[in-house]
C-alpha cells in the first residue's frame, strides 16, 4: 500500500500552486516551508559508501541521564533567528532541543532579531534551560535592503513573482532574512567568540535522543558543514544565480577547493546547476567557513549582483554552493542519526539509528530518497 508521504508527493504537483497563494497571507519574513523554497564515518567512504553509513564511535556517547555538562566541549553555540511573534514556535523547538540534547551538554543559545526582544520572550526562553542565553540586535545595515538596490527594478521583480505565484515572491522581509543568513549572521558580535553553530528554527521537531555531541564530531574530524535534508530549489527564485557563480569561479579559480563537492551541484562539471541544496533551516557548521577569504569574497560578489532583491536568492542555495565549492566533499556531513522535521519534510533515522536514538518518528515517513530529495547525489560523490 502507498505510504502517506508517497501519496503526498504524487499529488503535490496539483496542490503546489494553491500552497503558494496561501503562503502570501502573512508578510513576515517567513520560513521556507514548501517544496520549492525549499573511508568511514570520519573520512572518505570505505568501499564506495558515503561517510554517514558508518555509525558514530561509541566513545562519543554519553548515556547517563544527567543535566550537567559532560566532559570536553567544543566552542559552539545554538543560534536562533526569531521575531517576538515567533515565541510560541521558539518554545516548541527549544524545549525539544533541551530534552533531546542540550540539557546534557548545555551549549549556550544566541537569539538574534532585527527588533529588540520583549521581556516576555526573554523570560520564557531563559526558563527552559540552564545554559547561558544571549539576545542580540541585528545591525540595520546587516538586515535591511541596501540603499544601492534599484527599488524600481526590485519592485517590478516582486510584482512579477507575485503574478507567477512564487512563494514569498512579494516579500521584502523574507529577502532581508535570506541575505542576512547568507552573509551576515556569522559577523554578529555575539557570535564572534564561537567557532561552531547549530541553527535552529521555530516550530521544528527533533525526533530522537542525541546522546553524543555533534560539535565534537565537527571539531575532531574537521567537518565544516552538516545537514539533515537536501532538495531542489525552485528555479524561478534563482534564474541568474548560477551565472554569477560561474563568473566568480572564472575570476577566482584559486579559491575553489580541491576535491570539492561540485558533483552534488552539477551533472555536467559546472556548466549548469541541478538546483540541489542543503536545507539550511537545519545547519551545524564551522563559522570559519563563512568567515574565510573564499566565502567572504563569494558572498560579496553575489551581493553586488543584487539577486537577493532583484530575484529571490535563498540562503540555502547560497550556503550550499559556498560549502560545496570551498570545502572538501568529505567535510560536508549528513547527520543521519538526528531525526528532524521542518514542514513539510522530515528525516527519520532508519534501522539501528532509529532504535539507538529512541526516535518517535515513523520510519516509513522519511524524505531521504523521495523523488524531490538530493541525498542520492550526495551519496554518489563517495562511489
Amino acid at each position: 500500500m502507498m505510504t502517506p508521504m508517497r501519496y503526498v508527493f504524487l499529488v503535490l504537483g496539483i496542490v503546489i500552486s494553491l500552497h503558494y497563494i496561501l503562503s502570501f497571507a502573512h508578510e513576515g519574513y517567513g520560513r521556507a516551508t514548501s517544496l520549492d523554497s525549499i573511508k568511514n564515518q570520519f573520512g572518505v567512504g570505505v568501499g564506495g559508501q558515503p561517510p554517514y553509513k558508518t555509525p558514530v564511535p561509541e566513545e562519543y556517547y554519553v548515556h547517563d541521564n544527567t543535566t550537567s555538562p559532560q566532559g570536553r566541549k567544543a566552542n559552539a553555540a545554538i543560534v536562533m533567528l526569531a521575531r517576538n511573534s515567533d515565541l510560541n514556535g521558539i518554545v516548541v523547538s527549544m524545549k525539544q532541543m533541551e530534552d533531546r540534547f542540550n540539557k546534557k551538554f548545555q551549549y549556550p543559545y544566541v537569539f538574534l532579531n532585527e527588533q529588540p526582544f520583549s521581556d516576555d520572550f526573554k523570560n520564557r526562553v531563559t526558563g527552559l534551560t540552564d545554559a547561558q542565553v544571549q539576545f542580540g540586535l541585528i545591525p540595520p545595515d546587516h538586515w535591511y535592503q541596501p540603499k544601492w538596490i534599484d527599488e524600481e527594478k526590485a519592485t517590478a521583480a516582486r510584482a512579477d513573482m507575485v503574478k507567477n505565484n512564487v512563494i514569498y515572491g512579494g516579500s521584502v522581509p523574507y529577502r532581508n532574512m535570506c541575505r542576512f543568513n547568507s552573509g551576515f549572521f556569522y559577523r554578529h558580535e555575539l557570535l564572534k567568540p564561537y567557532k561552531y553553530y547549530w541553527r535552529v528554527e521555530p516550530d521544528v521537531k527533533f525526533f530522537c535522543d542525541l546522546d553524543y555531541d555533534p560539535f565534537l564530531i565537527m571539531q575532531d574530524e574537521k567537518k565544516v558543514y552538516g545537514f539533515t535534508v537536501s532538495l531542489y530549489e525552485y528555479e524561478a527564485t534563482i534564474p541568474t544565480l548560477w551565472d554569477a557563480v560561474k563568473e566568480f569561479i572564472h575570476e577566482h579559480p584559486d579559491l575553489v577547493s580541491e576535491d570539492n563537492a561540485m558533483q552534488f551541484l552539477s551533472d555536467d562539471g559546472g556548466d549548469h546547476y541541478n538546483r540541489c541544496h542543503f536545507w539550511s533551516n537545519f545547519e551545524i557548521g564551522d563559522l570559519d567557513l563563512w568567515r574565510g577569504e573564499s566565502y567572504s569574497k563569494f558572498f560579496d560578489y553575489l551581493d553586488s549582483k543584487g539577486g537577493f532583491y532583484y530575484e529571490r536568492w535563498g540562503d540555502a542555495p547560497v550556503h550550499s554552493i559556498g560549502a560545496a565549492l570551498f570545502a572538501k566533499k568529505e567535510q560536508i556531513h549528513f547527520f543521519n542519526d538526528i531525526g528532524y522535521r521542518h514542514e513539510p519534510f522530515q528525516h527519520c533515522p532508519q534501522g539501528a539509528a532509529h532504535a539507538k536514538g529512541k526516535c518517535w518518528c515513523d520510519p516509513k515517513e522519511n524524505f531521504d530518497y523521495e523523488w524531490y530529495s538530493c541525498l542520492k547525489r550526495y551519496d554518489d560523490m563517495f562511489q
